[in-house]
């Protein structure tokens, strides 16, 4: 479903999920820091000592060519790959690290969406807490129509994904990550498939939730997107993170790589 449990050090946690508010009492986000990770398939090596750090409550935007290595990346922040070498720390604590570990929660946002076509929209953005008892029927209605509200789809509780178009669909999906009360969401390319308009619409919706002060990590190919999304964006070049900056920095940055990619997105756009 794109949720994941993971642990860190210290006491007993639970999620609270009570009242019309959750947000505002979700824990500020989570800092990550990848540290000289390595990731071999067989003899191509996609990430080649790759060093990151996102600070809590930031959005960080991720770009680059395709094949470069973005998504590998976020496959070994949800665990879902594990790296040849190197090391993810959340708040200093090794992801790898053992038993007796608290929760924190990160959420994930998918390319294709990946709702249940089977079931209607507020099931979809309610699911993880019925299958997990977090709350009474009642709580969890208030926290769908809150997130919903969020993404701006007040409403559409009974709506079925086939009555969505696509950039109604990736803004559930969006929903649906905050309905855990994440302290980390992962976007891999959000607006990946839409049309101009669409993707505007989504690169407004994450840029508004970036009030709620949760860290977020975007990987994407669109400048666009990323630029008016991003506290900081990265760039990543065979396998390497390359350029880090705010958008202005990145703007007029002097690496020839860089300034290559920004170029051809530009005459993209221009067509």
């Amino acid at each position: 479903m794109g949720f994941w449990n993971r642990w860190l050090p210290d006491t007993n946690f639970r999620p609270e999920f009570e009242g019309p508010r959750s947000e505002e009492r979700t824990r500020s986000g989570v800092r990550v820091e990848v540290q000289r990770l390595n990731k071999f398939f067989g003899a191509h090596h996609v990430l080649r000592d790759l060093d990151l750090g996102v600070e809590p409550g930031e959005t960080f935007v991720i770009f680059g060519p395709s094949g470069c290595g973005k998504s590998v990346l976020l496959k070994h922040i949800t665990g879902l790959l594990l790296p040849d070498s190197g090391r993810i720390l959340v708040d200093g604590e090794d992801l790898q690290a053992g038993e007796g570990r608290r929760r924190f929660r990160m959420a994930m946002v998918f390319q294709s969406s990946a709702l249940f076509n089977s079931l209607s929209v507020g099931e979809n953005v309610g699911l993880w807490l019925k299958e997990h008892r977090v709350s009474g029927p009642a709580a969890i209605a208030s926290v769908v129509a809150e997130k919903l509200q969020l993404v701006g789809l007040s409403g559409s509780e009974h709506a079925m994904p086939s009555e969505l178009s696509g950039g109604m669909k990736k803004r559930v999906s969006i929903a649906r990550a905050l309905a855990v009360n994440p302290h980390l969401i992962l976007y891999d390319e959000p607006t990946g498939g839409l049309d101009p308009v669409l993707t505007e619409q989504i690169g407004h919706v994450i840029a508004d939730l970036k009030q709620l002060k949760i860290t977020s990590l975007v990987v994407t190919h669109d400048l666009n997107l990323g630029f008016a999304v991003a506290d900081r964006l990265g760039m990543i070049h065979e396998g390497r993170l390359i350029e880090v900056g705010t958008p202005e920095r990145i703007r007029a940055t002097t690496n020839p790589v860089v300034q290559a990619f920004i170029s051809t997105q530009m005459k993209v756009l221009a067509r």
